[in-house]
């Protein structure tokens, strides 16, 4: 099965296709940089895996025209950046960039393969989503504003594509100790100014100390993705189902 798979230079993406990799799969895992493909690639050679890593930067379309000449049976939109900050402080040019990256890049990749997939009549599209996708929290706004759009588009997708054979499902990893949560909530050293901030900053150092190990969701990532039958969305730790159903419940009762 070719799975082409973005952001996978790291993290969860990384993790996810090299395991893709060892299961069988013909992986074309695309990294954002070139040192992130060098480094994919001389692990696959070390372990002898079927892993072709390509520079996939989803905001270049110059990269994205490349990656559209690979044939592939599913397609997994994983690729993303993250930028902590209040809604009513963080510049917009870093609300700009994550749409860019998370949404905008990953749609324009989606526009184009669909024609191969529709018109085989097969195929899978997963969105890589977060529980941010469905239950929203302060100071990361515009990450989930990202997500939220993810879920809004995918959801559409399974309408549109299924009755053509094409499956959309997503995945809403909860927070697990990749150094990507780490980084987004470093972001905001790069702007925030405390001698003018509108907010104090918060202290998040709690929720990235409790991180889970990204094991278990890489494990979970590597068994749904190419399977015939699964639910629509994928969530973990044990337990992040619940909690973010009660928080859309939370939702609808909450006062003003």
């Amino acid at each position: 099965m070719d799975i082409l798979i973005t952001g996978a230079g790291s993290g969860l993406g990384r993790g996810t296709a090299l395991g893709l990799a060892r299961a069988g799969h013909h992986v074309i895992a695309g990294a954002e940089i070139w040192p992130q493909v060098r480094a994919l690639r001389d692990t696959a050679r070390r372990e002898g895996l079927t892993v072709e890593a390509i520079k996939l930067d989803v905001t270049d379309e110059t990269d994205r025209a490349a990656a559209l000449r690979h044939r592939v049976d599913i397609l997994v939109l994983n690729a993303g950046v993250q930028e902590a900050g209040a809604v009513v402080e963080i510049p917009m040019s870093r609300v700009r960039r994550s749409f860019e990256v998370n949404v905008f890049g990953h749609l324009h990749l989606v526009q184009g393969f669909a024609p191969q997939l529709v018109g085989r009549g097969a195929g899978k599209v997963v969105w890589v989503s977060s529980a941010v996708g469905v239950r929203t929290r302060p100071w990361v706004g515009v990450y989930a504003a990202t997500k939220h759009a993810i879920e809004a588009l995918a959801w559409a997708m399974k309408g549109e594509l299924e009755p053509r054979g094409v499956r959309v499902a997503t995945i809403n990893p909860g927070p697990y100790r990749t150094g990507y949560n780490d980084t987004g909530v470093e972001a905001m050293d790069q702007w925030w100014d405390g001698s003018s901030a509108l907010l104090d900053r918060p202290d998040l150092s709690d929720y990235l100390a409790n991180q889970d190990d990204p094991q278990e969701m890489v494990d979970e990532m590597v068994r749904v993705i190419p399977a015939a039958h699964h639910p629509y969305r994928t969530t973990r730790p044990e337990g992040l189902r619940e909690r973010l159903r009660e928080f859309e419940a939370q939702v609808w009762d909450a006062g003003t």
